[in-house]
């Protein structure tokens, strides 16, 4: 009897174009920032902001995060390729060639968003957890997005399983059935922003600023770490090594999580933007005429 598995052999490619086209991931990655520019305008709506701070937030999020993701990926994973030689380091700027990383691109996130505050924020009284605060929401569910790109891509699975939802990922030549390591990661993050998302909806005036954050890092981050378990090595050096790459980039941002829990408990910010009450005119009085 043969057992109950999934071939999985769908072309990562949704239209030809020549000698390319468009690509799942390619949407779907696009679409995250999409869905983010919507939540984002619902944010600034809510809490009172300047619309017109939403497309410098678009473009300074989208450069960070492929110029990060793919910095990251190339530092973290492959250092002796991309750095070695100058045919390697030219392909740091193609990165349409594949290799991205999640944890290059948080890094850059995390410094596009301290210019972006700084620039903007003290004029229109918000400040870097503010922005992290409702960032982590988009990415949450950007995350879920991205990650099922990467099952069209048959890509980043995860180790040979007997369970009746194993994937045979037939376009990378296996024959045998893996861990559909992406569906668990995407799956994970869209109950983590749907969690997110109802706090900010009904909660807001219970939190306070920095608890969006932590606890996206702690799930996200989390959830990750013990993934990896179960994920086949990305690069040969990883095969060596008690935990992985991802892993032991993982742990930092898992911390960190926890230390704005802590924050947000001890200093009891408002997560809500206070706007300062406009100065009253003073009163003047005149004499009344005769």
């Amino acid at each position: 009897m043969e057992m109950l598995v999934v071939h999985w052999n769908v072309d990562p490619i949704l239209i030809h174009i020549g000698n390319g086209g468009i690509r799942w991931y390619s949407l779907l990655f696009v679409g995250g920032f999409i869905l983010g520019w919507y939540l984002f305008r619902w944010f600034f709506r809510r809490e009172k902001v300047d619309e017109k701070l939403l497309d410098p937030l678009l473009y300074t999020l989208l450069i960070c995060t492929i110029v990060g993701a793919r910095l990251g990926h190339c530092i973290f994973y492959q250092p002796d390729y991309f750095f070695g030689s100058w045919q390697g380091f030219f392909e740091i700027f193609m990165p349409w060639k594949g290799g991205l990383a999640s944890h290059g691109g948080a890094i850059a996130l995390l410094l596009g968003v301290w210019w972006y505050s700084a620039h903007y924020g003290k004029k229109h009284d918000f400040d870097y957890l503010w922005v992290m605060d409702r960032l982590v929401i988009a990415v949450a569910f950007t995350g879920c997005l991205i990650r099922l790109g990467n099952l069209f891509n048959s890509e980043i699975y995860g180790d040979v399983t007997s369970l009746p939802w194993g994937f045979i990922y037939e376009l990378r030549g296996e024959t045998e059935p893996k861990h559909p390591t992406q569906l668990y990661e995407a799956g994970s993050y869209l109950i983590l922003g749907l969690v997110l998302l109802w706090v900010y909806a009904k909660k807001l005036d219970k939190v306070h600023r920095g608890f969006f954050f932590g606890l996206f890092l702690i799930g996200c981050f989390g959830m990750r770490f013990l993934i990896e378990f179960i994920k086949e090595p990305q690069e040969a050096f990883e095969q060596s090594m008690a935990l992985n790459m991802g892993q032991l980039l993982s742990i930092p941002f898992v911390l960190a999580g926890i230390a704005l829990l802590v924050y947000a408990a001890v200093t009891k910010r408002p997560a809500a933007i206070v706007h300062p009450e406009p100065p009253k005119k003073p009163v003047t009085h005149y004499a009344k005429p005769i």
